[in-house]
């Protein structure tokens, strides 16, 4: 089922307009591409982080910015991770046992109900309009203890094309 929702925003990502989101002549997201090896491939941590790109990708369109593949925003960042989790969740329901040290650590982070505070602390940008909520004291106390050492990981693997636009 993730397969066939991800050839169709394929399909519909391919589908932009050559003339949209130009920069210096330069078109910086008509096309977003992941391999049909990537795409196909059967390993349950490269799906999850193919959800993460494909998620982070439609947000990227969305954001007003000339050039969607820089475009960044919490909320992006906060929901391309949530599906990575959903996805990740679904590939052990189908997959018992399997075990990824960062998933496994995004996941008790989320469950934790510290998914927000973790994005803001570890991906945050100074121009990133962060909910009020965000608890980052709190976390910075349960994070000293849980996540000592912790190393982020971002495995994007789809990728915008940079193409000159014909005039």
């Amino acid at each position: 089922m993730y397969r066939l929702f991800a050839l169709i925003v394929l399909v519909a990502l391919s589908a932009c307009r050559d003339d949209i989101y130009v920069r210096n002549g330069v078109t910086g997201g008509d096309r977003f591409h992941i391999s049909p090896q990537q795409l196909l491939a059967e390993d349950p941590v490269q799906q999850s982080w193919i959800a993460y790109s494909l998620a982070k990708s439609v947000c990227q369109l969305e954001l007003d910015d000339d050039n969607p593949a820089r475009a960044n925003s919490f909320g992006c960042e906060f929901s391309s991770r949530l599906h990575l989790l959903d996805e990740w969740q679904q590939q052990r329901t189908l997959t018992p046992g399997i075990r990824d040290d960062y998933l496994d650590t995004l996941a008790m982070v989320r469950d934790e109900a510290f998914l927000d505070e973790y994005v803001v602390y570890f991906f945050g940008k100074k121009n990133w309009i962060v909910p009020a909520e965000i608890e980052q004291s709190a976390f910075g106390k349960w994070r000293r203890k849980h996540l000592r050492g912790h190393k982020t990981d971002t495995r994007v693997i789809g990728s915008w094309s940079f193409r000159r636009k014909q005039k």
